[in-house]
């Protein structure tokens, strides 16, 4: 049997417009794992349990900050309709900054209390560097939004690219000469003014009046949804984060991020880059209910065909990879690796189905099932602490994974809230309304 599609179908895939948007951020995303792995190499051979620990500390503090500044600014500026774009570009500069001079004193301020809690003054000065970021990326946020609102993604998959090659570079080296946690601090700070450089001189606009305060609350009121849910979707990735560090110690804490990035890291990076090209794709067609439908189904479609593989291979080859790529000391960090590995398939549909919500204006039910999300992931999370095996044995080696149940609970959680979410958001928009215009749903 022959494998073929005609030509025109051929075309029509690769014209299509979320296909051509994946590719790029697929290909950016290839890139990047090239240069990640090298990085994430040479950090496991020369970073200790407990630099990781830090790390992992340090950029949750920073997580938790850099939600405030995703409060639907460059949401707004993409759904945004052409007559108030510009107003609304005006306003939203204004409102990034305050934004962000309000979060630098705020990740200043929350550092000596994360020391406080852990236990370890080592915490505060590298908490308090990397809110310098937030004196810098407000500079180019606008164009990247009004970038990604032309689906030039392109462009945002060539800038992911260089930050991210160059930003594991800088880290490999940094690393080799024994920085310990600053290696994976540093370059957040030293690669921010170039994002900005590139945005600026990929997109023509600017700032054209002084301080306002237009539209600041047209786009709050859009984006409190959106803060809302980023808020539940930062507190659920970290969440474990903070169970693990504060229950089990520091250098269990170091493992379990190990082994979350090494695993995780490369289906998360695919599922954001599928996230940023599929919102923009959709909105394009909001008001086209049958073009709007086909759009959603056809990209779940190939999603299904990227994630479900790639995250299968990973999990069943981990036993193999992790202790001849990253050494044998992180061994005890492979059933923790493929447990969350699995835990990646649900979540981009997940995603797909609050994107969904957002392109018909409702993203306060995506709220609703976040709240509800976040409360069953933290249950869960706090059962699997309660259990930590004592001892599990890999090529002949006995080690303890403390950690292990906490990595149980991610998988179960996920796998079983997330499937019925999707199913539930995409019978809302679309059961009922055949043929009827997405600016009825109420």
């Amino acid at each position: 049997m022959k494998w073929s599609l005609p030509i025109g179908k051929i075309k029509q895939k690769l014209n299509n417009d979320f296909n051509r948007n994946l590719s790029w951020m697929g290909g950016a995303e290839a890139i990047n794992r090239v240069f990640r792995l090298v990085a994430t190499v040479i950090l496991a051979r020369f970073l200790t349990k407990y630099d990781y620990g830090l790390a992992a500390i340090v950029l949750t503090t920073y997580e938790f900050t850099l939600v405030f500044t995703r409060i639907g600014i460059g949401g707004k500026v993409i759904q945004a309709d052409e007559e108030s774009l510009e107003s609304i570009c005006n306003g939203a500069y204004w409102l990034n900054w305050a934004v962000c001079l309000g979060l630098f004193i705020i990740q200043c301020l929350a550092a000596f209390a994360v020391a406080w809690f852990y236990d370890d003054n080592q915490l505060i000065w590298p908490i308090c560097i990397l809110a310098i970021s937030y004196l810098i990326t407000p500079l180019g946020r606008i164009q990247a939004a009004l970038i990604q609102r032309e689906n030039r993604l392109k462009i945002t998959a060539f800038t992911s690219v260089i930050i991210m090659a160059l930003g594991n570079i800088i880290t490999a080296i940094m690393a080799v000469l024994h920085l310990g946690m600053w290696a994976i601090i540093l370059p957040k700070i030293l690669l921010a003014p170039v994002e900005v450089w590139i945005n600026l001189k990929n997109h023509s606009w600017r700032l054209n009046k002084g301080f306002t305060t237009e539209r600041w609350w047209e786009i709050f009121s859009f984006g409190v949804n959106f803060l809302g849910i980023g808020l539940l979707y930062t507190l659920r990735n970290n969440l474990d984060y903070l169970i693990v560090g504060r229950f089990i110690g520091v250098e269990e804490l170091g493992i379990y991020f190990f082994a979350f990035n090494a695993g995780l890291g490369i289906s998360l990076s695919i599922i954001q880059s599928m996230t940023v090209a599929l919102y923009p794709y959709l909105c394009a067609v909001r008001s086209d209910f049958v073009e709007f439908k086909n759009r959603y189904y056809s990209s779940l479609k190939t999603i299904c065909s990227i994630i479900i593989p790639l995250v299968l291979l990973q999990s069943i080859l981990a036993p193999l990879y992790v202790p001849i790529i990253f050494g044998l000391k992180w061994i005890g960090a492979i059933p923790i690796l493929i447990v969350i590995c699995l835990s990646a398939i649900p979540r981009p549909f997940f995603l797909a189905a609050t994107n969904l919500l957002a392109a018909i204006d409702k993203p306060n039910l995506s709220l609703r099932a976040n709240v509800l999300f976040t409360v069953i992931f933290a249950a869960g999370l706090l059962i699997g602490v309660q259990w930590q095996p004592t001892e599990i044995k890999f090529f002949g080696v006995a080690t303890e994974i403390k950690s292990f149940g906490v990595a149980i609970g991610v998988l179960l959680t996920h796998i079983i809230f997330m499937p019925l979410f999707t199913a539930w958001a995409s019978r809302y928009v679309f059961a009922g309304n055949r043929g009827q215009s997405l600016k009825t749903i109420n």
